[in-house]
């Protein structure tokens, strides 16, 4: 019989339950909190917390309806305890431990990163995916996060066990498009924005620093680059092409720094195969950029089965929870788990 999992994540503005059987995915529900956050151009804590508060309860019957599943049915309640929002992930955390005590299952705790790092893992509703069959012989795996909060390489020693190689030292690559975008009066989200902007412009009109790019370690900065093209956009007047311009070079400066460092941590720690995760991954651009990048190593290159798995859902939630279930690795006082918004690895 298949392990059936029900996870919830409110880490940061999507309220999303999913539920999983082993590591198929039968139900993932997303509802997004954009429109809420749009006109203050960025999430607003104390915001997202009551949309959660609104949303939960619809958004968790909506994946039990979809699942055809019903909650005495569910080996597990999982969910994510950090890293986010402190007022966002409490939501999250009351309700699992409300199901819990409920239905008397046992609960699991996520590491929200964790969970974009295993996304690949993930297998759709016809139990296809790009991990499907995996073995001992796969890893070492390195793994590359980008997203709105964190930059991050992470090698994969076996699943569970995880060395983090480097991290953003300040600003992560997400929130420094998002910066960008708020400079260009472009709107929020950024990301998405940019990266439309950028197909019109020039990628190497306007000269931008590659933060850290001949440093020796594996960290990343963004903050030198924001700054550049904020000195930039004040002293420029803003029109349609500087806009596409600019984008462009920004962009083409954010996908140099990642594939930079991304190298040097192949030539390292010799992985088998890496992993992409995290919704910057979303970038078609920055994607052909890392893809170009490890084309002489010949190594492959894994992203969840759909796009929707690389943004905060709840479906990524559900994979370190089987592997964390197989291992009866369960919170022992339900009641004392609390949120833990700087979590790392």
């Amino acid at each position: 019989m298949p392990i059936t999992i029900l996870a919830i994540d409110t880490s940061c503005d999507e309220t999303a339950v999913a539920i999983s059987q082993d590591r198929r995915i039968v139900s993932n529900v997303i509802a997004s909190q954009i429109n809420i956050h749009k006109k203050w151009g960025g999430v607003v804590p104390h915001l997202a917390k009551r949309a959660h508060q609104d949303k939960i309860d619809h958004v968790l019957k909506q994946a039990l309806q979809r699942a055809k599943t019903k909650p005495q049915q569910l080996q597990a309640i999982a969910v994510t305890f950090g890293p986010g929002l402190a007022p966002a992930l409490e939501i999250g955390i009351l309700k699992a431990k409300d199901l819990t005590k409920k239905h008397q299952k046992p609960l699991i705790a996520i590491n929200h990163m964790e969970a974009h790092l295993l996304s690949s893992f993930a297998l759709n509703s016809k139990n296809n995916g790009p991990l499907k069959s995996y073995s001992k012989n796969h890893f070492p795996i390195l793994g590359l996060l980008v997203s709105g909060g964190h930059t991050q390489l992470v090698l994969v020693k076996s699943i569970g066990n995880y060395q983090l190689l480097g991290e953003t030292l300040d600003d992560a690559a997400g929130e420094a498009l998002d910066k960008l975008a708020k400079m260009l009066k472009l709107g929020y989200p950024g990301g998405p924005i940019i990266e439309i902007m950028a197909k019109k412009g020039k990628p190497d009109k306007i000269p931008l620093p590659v933060p850290m790019q001949h440093s020796k370690d594996l960290n990343f900065s963004f903050s030198g680059l924001k700054t550049a093209a904020l000195y930039t956009i004040q002293k420029t007047k803003l029109t349609k092409q500087f806009t596409y311009d600019m984008a462009a070079s920004f962009q083409q400066a954010i996908a140099l720094s990642l594939t930079t460092k991304l190298t040097k941590a192949i030539i390292q720690h010799q992985p088998k195969a890496i992993l992409l995760g995290g919704g910057v991954i979303s970038n078609l651009y920055i994607r052909s950029q890392i893809r170009q990048a490890i084309k002489p190593f010949n190594l492959p290159l894994h992203l969840p089965y759909s796009s929707k798995l690389l943004t905060d859902n709840a479906a990524m939630i559900c994979i370190p929870a089987y592997f964390k279930y197989l291992k009866k690795d369960f919170v022992k006082h339900p009641n004392q788990l609390d949120r833990q918004p700087s979590l790392s690895f």
